[in-house]
């Protein structure tokens, strides 16, 4: 009986002592028994069973309950006489969460969090379910312009402020009044500089190659994070070759290698290169190249006056305009090549003192008089258009770009011709025959002419005998005489001593005339205005 007496008082005394320990206000653990509509259902080891209100759960934290989970609550409220006790999940938390962030703001860790929300002058960040407050001046290291983008980001920040609530538990949403809780994503980044700034000290040194990455391109180079330390790679230091903007090579946050040119250590100024990881090819151009040699390039550039070629990475050869075609007028580069365009083209000179490689286009191909050469024959009947109009002739353009001179003496058997360009206009197209040809000199002689029997032969002397009369046209009136066109385009010359001076004539007036003279080796028919029959009379 004295036995049973004990137990039952040390029943008694563990129960006063659960019953002190569960007190309004104050977290406990406890264990899952049930989820319902009200709620789920929480065993705390006090007489009564807790209830969590379901607001305070997602569908995901419910699925994932069982019966017999472990869970930490907070003591809202006990009512012993109806033996209800509200317990909260989310107050129990958000204590547990001010204690943690105090403890990572004495040991000044690092903590991470996100980005929620937008506020007048910075951002929100969640921190343990707690709302932090990131100022725009410590989200980076230099200004950030759109805080927008951010939302939604993790990110990595220390605690700069920390005030608790005086009532932890808080609010259900926001943190609890008088509450201060201010971090800084900069401290972190400020501090991984100065860390990375420090090893790269200890290895920075002129000649040294070291990796960085590129945080910012200009018309004038590249700047380049080397871990802490900033450095410049100035354009001209890019490539050996043409480099017209830095953008060409790098883009933001490449990561490459540089070698260090100059370090000046009170200032920490670096300047870096890029070209010099590999040997200058100009220092070996007249080894690799000779006059003559055939080559493949890249079109880089076109001017003006010519093309420049990329034979190999920092090496160019210029295409003189004169060396693009064997035309004696070629036409602007652009008409020939476009840049990026593949090509083959021969070296012409080298010049490893003023970094001079010349290169030509033309000179792959045959000259075209060599090809008019071996193309064409004297006496050949060939097809060109008048390309040029000067007082002794007409220059014809062939299909392989070379001129042939007609002679104005070669335009016709019997005209008087006072100016090519009183039979021939410019772009016009022609038939003619080879009268010459010299290739080795670039000469070729035309006639049109030609391309019909000589007149004077057979034709006119047949036609036009001593003593015929005959009509004619009055061409032109000189001191020595009238010249006439006489039917079939021949002309002939009546002399000055030979005009009938009671008749006045005029250009273009019809008259009757005499033959009295027909010379075939001086091609002249001499005219007469005197005792000729009227055309009415006859």
């Amino acid at each position: 009986m004295n036995m049973q007496m004990e137990e039952n008082r040390d029943l008694e005394q563990m129960y006063a002592e659960t019953l002190q320990r569960v007190q309004r206000g104050s977290l406990a653990r406890g264990r899952v028994i049930a989820v319902n509509a009200e709620g789920v259902v929480v065993d705390i080891g006090y007489k009564s069973e807790g209830i969590i209100p379901i607001a305070e759960f997602t569908k995901e934290d419910l699925n994932g309950l069982v019966e017999g989970s472990e869970i930490e609550v907070y003591v809202e409220r006990i009512n012993d006489q109806e033996g209800i006790i509200t317990l909260s999940r989310d107050r129990a938390s958000r204590i547990r969460a001010w204690d943690v962030l105090g403890e990572l703001y004495q040991q000044n860790a690092r903590i991470e969090g996100k980005i929620v929300d937008k506020t007048k002058g910075g951002l929100i960040v969640s921190l343990k379910g707690l709302k932090a407050f990131l100022p725009a001046s410590q989200v980076d290291i230099k200004a950030t312009k759109n805080l927008d983008a951010l939302i939604g980001e993790l990110v990595t920040v220390k605690i700069l402020k920390f005030s608790p609530p005086r009532n932890p538990s808080g609010s259900m949403s926001g943190n609890a009044l008088g509450a201060t809780l201010i971090v800084s994503r900069r401290a972190i980044l400020e501090e991984d500089r100065n860390s990375a700034r420090e090893e790269t000290l200890k290895i920075l040194k002129e000649g040294a190659i070291l990796k960085g990455t590129v945080k910012n391109i200009t018309d004038y180079g590249v700047f380049v994070d080397l871990g802490g330390i900033d450095g410049l790679l100035h354009i001209s230091d890019i490539s050996w070759g043409r480099v017209n903007h830095p953008s060409e090579f790098f883009r933001i946050g490449d990561e490459k290698e540089f070698l260090v040119l100059k370090h000046d250590e009170s200032s920490h100024k670096v300047t870096l290169g890029y070209k010099q990881k590999k040997a200058d090819p100009w220092q070996t151009v007249d080894e690799k190249y000779a006059p003559g040699m055939q080559v493949k390039g890249k079109v880089v550039n076109i001017t003006d006056y010519g093309v420049f070629v990329e034979v190999e990475d920092g090496l160019e050869g210029l295409v003189h305009i004169s060396e693009l075609d064997w035309a004696p007028r070629p036409k602007h580069p652009s008409k020939y090549l476009q840049v990026g365009e593949e090509i083959e083209a021969k070296v012409i000179s080298v010049n490893k003192a003023e970094r001079r490689l010349s290169l030509s286009t033309r000179q792959l191909r045959q000259k075209p008089w060599e090809t008019v050469g071996n193309t064409y024959q004297v006496g050949q009947k060939i097809s060109g258009k008048v390309k040029t109009i000067t007082d002794f002739g007409a220059f014809v353009r062939l299909p392989e770009g070379v001129d042939g001179l007609i002679h104005i003496s070669d335009l016709s058997w019997t005209r008087h011709i006072k100016h090519p360009s009183d039979m021939l206009k410019k772009g016009q197209k022609v038939d003619a025959v080879i009268l010459s040809l010299e290739p080795e000199k670039e000469r070729m002689a035309l006639g049109i002419k030609q391309l019909t029997e000589d007149p004077w032969k057979t034709e006119i002397p047949a036609r036009f005998r001593l003593g015929d009369e005959c009509g004619g046209k009055v061409l032109r009136i000189t001191d020595f005489g009238v010249f006439v066109e006489l039917d079939g385009g021949v002309e002939g010359l009546v002399y000055s001593s030979e005009v009938d001076a009671d008749k006045g004539v005029q250009e273009g007036d019809e008259i009757r005339v005499r033959i009295i003279k027909v010379n075939v080796d001086e091609r002249k028919i001499g005219l007469s205005m005197k005792n000729v029959h009227s055309h009415e009379a006859q």
